[in-house]
């Protein structure tokens, strides 16, 4: 696992430009996997990756909690998925939500160990853990590097 970058993030605008910059440098066929309590700040990272990556308003991205993936079409497609409600990797496949992982988009997964098994070997990883009373804990990782 390589890190890319380890950092503390104070204020939600902090988070927000973080996450525009990754996104602006993030390749198209990217998955990114997101981990961190409720209210951790993964959405908000979203919507800043959202806005970089695919020059889509932050204003439009919500969490899809209860649908499972909201599609922001926008430069490039982001694939926007909520993961907390799904209980095993075989309903992603079920509802054929496979097939995005390589859709030639970018595909940004909350909750991501849910589905563990299924996630590409080239993946990034950001961690986002509750520090102090507005902190953010923000690690971006990459696994598989290719050699």
């Amino acid at each position: 696992m390589k890190t890319f970058l380890s950092t503390l993030s104070l204020s939600e605008e902090q988070t927000l430009q973080l996450a525009y910059d990754f996104g602006k440098q993030l390749p198209s066929n990217s998955v990114v996997c997101f981990y961190g309590d409720l209210g951790a700040g993964k959405t908000t990272f979203i919507k800043g990756l959202a806005t970089g990556a695919a020059d889509y308003s932050p204003l439009e991205v919500n969490s899809p909690t209860f649908v499972f993936l909201n599609i922001y079409e926008g430069t490039r497609t982001i694939y926007h998925f909520d993961l907390y409600r799904l209980h095993k990797a075989e309903e992603f496949l079920s509802m054929g939500f496979d097939e995005t992982l390589e859709s030639g988009g970018i595909c940004c997964i909350e909750w991501a160990e849910r589905i563990h098994s299924l996630i590409p070997p080239l993946a990034y990883h950001i961690n986002i853990q509750h520090h102090a009373e507005n902190g953010r804990q923000i690690t971006i990782t990459q696994s598989g590097l290719a050699k």
